[in-house]
């Protein structure tokens, strides 16, 4: 399994932009965005390998990646 499968990929879409969001809110903050929700995804993990590819070649470590049920409970903290 490559390193970017564990990190959270949320997808959704704006009614402000009227456009998909594409989001991984434990490695960086804004995304991607379009038209068509399967580019947005795309592009979203192309994002996420290089992110997680300039952590690496900067020697510093990996935020924790949430599972999809503790990216739900944190979220209900939050709100």
């Amino acid at each position: 399994m490559k390193e970017e499968a564990r990190y959270v990929k949320i997808i959704e879409w704006s009614d402000e932009d009227k456009c998909f969001i594409g989001s991984c809110p434990e490695l960086f903050y804004g995304g991607c965005h379009g038209e068509n929700e399967h580019q947005v995804f795309d592009e979203l993990c192309q994002i996420i390998e290089e992110t997680i590819n300039i952590y690496q070649e900067d020697g510093k470590p990996l935020p924790h990646p949430l599972s999809g049920k503790e990216f739900v409970n944190a979220m209900h903290k939050v709100a």
